[in-house]
């Protein structure tokens, strides 16, 4: 595997905290599909680890709870190269994405603001006129 698996700044996940399988992919490739495992999963123990700060770990696991399986462990599949380095580098790009929007800060709280006075006014105003002008259409008073 190339490089560490950098989430943010600088936590990185140990390769030993990795579990890799293998398994023979589906869809086209001829002869090829039959003999290779190319279709590669990445399994990390998210509720066991120590390489994230207990804050992003407990952050990550209320937001992934749905994806995770046997007790806090995350699945990252991928099968869509022919090649299983390609799969490996690709499913490790995705676990990594995955747990980096997990454990990011919530949004700042939006702050409501009061409208101003004259913004409120002219709105009312502009109603008014297209009232009178949908009523000016009516044709009532055209003898």
């Amino acid at each position: 595997m190339s490089g560490p698996h950098v989430i943010r700044g600088s936590v990185v996940l140990p390769e030993a905290e990795l579990k890799w399988r293998f398994s023979r992919s589906s869809g086209p490739g001829g002869q090829h599909v039959n003999t290779s495992d190319t279709q590669v999963e990445v399994l990390f123990d998210l509720a066991a680890t120590e390489a994230l700060p207990e804050v992003w770990k407990a952050r990550a696991l209320e937001r992934l709870a749905p994806r995770l399986r046997d007790g806090g462990v995350l699945a990252v599949r991928a099968s869509e190269h022919r090649s299983q380095w390609r799969n490996r580098e690709l499913a490790a790009t995705r676990l990594t994405s995955l747990l980096a929007e997990a454990t990011a800060p919530p949004p700042a709280a939006r702050r409501r603001r009061k409208i101003p006075k004259g913004i409120n006014e002219r709105r009312l105003r502009e109603k008014k006129q297209h009232g009178e002008r949908k009523r000016g259409r009516s044709g009532k008073d055209w003898g």
